[in-house]
């Protein structure tokens, strides 16, 4: 067991001492924004009465990855499977980089494979909330010394 901080334990990701799943990767993102544990403490503390949003992603298969759209995305479904049992599969042939270069509001995760994740970002966040840093676990990019 070992403490890291957020851009920390994303670095191990990236160099696979450490590996962790795509939501959990998307928390760290989002932690990245705050320098340091008060003001993260503070953030948290002036946003915790306005309320949470529950998500479901659903997993897009593209022809050389996938991604894992969230609520806000533009490819989200209007009435996603949030139980399951309508077994909803969404795949396209397009690559990853054209569904991206074709869209423009993101909300989603992703997956290349299992340690080259991305999260793209330019919805508004709910509630007061703060959106992940939009982080490719390929290239590092952001400043959070938490």
């Amino acid at each position: 067991l070992q403490w890291s901080s957020p851009p920390e334990a994303i670095e191990r990701f990236k160099s696979q001492e450490i590996w962790f799943a795509p939501p959990q990767f998307y928390e760290l993102c989002r932690l990245c924004n705050f320098s340091s544990l008060h003001e993260l403490h503070k953030f948290s503390s002036d946003r915790a009465l306005e309320g949470c949003e529950r998500w479901m992603p659903v997993m897009l298969t593209a022809s050389d990855g996938y991604i894992q759209l969230l609520p806000g995305d533009e490819l989200y479904p209007e009435d996603p499977d949030y139980t399951g049992e309508k077994k909803i599969i969404m795949s396209t042939d397009k690559k990853v980089e054209d569904l991206i270069k074709e869209g423009s509001e993101f909300h989603r995760i992703v997956i290349k494979n299992m340690n080259n994740l991305a999260v793209y970002v330019n919805i508004q966040a709910k509630y007061k909330h703060r959106n992940p840093l939009m982080i490719n676990s390929d290239c590092s990019d952001y400043s959070s010394r938490l």
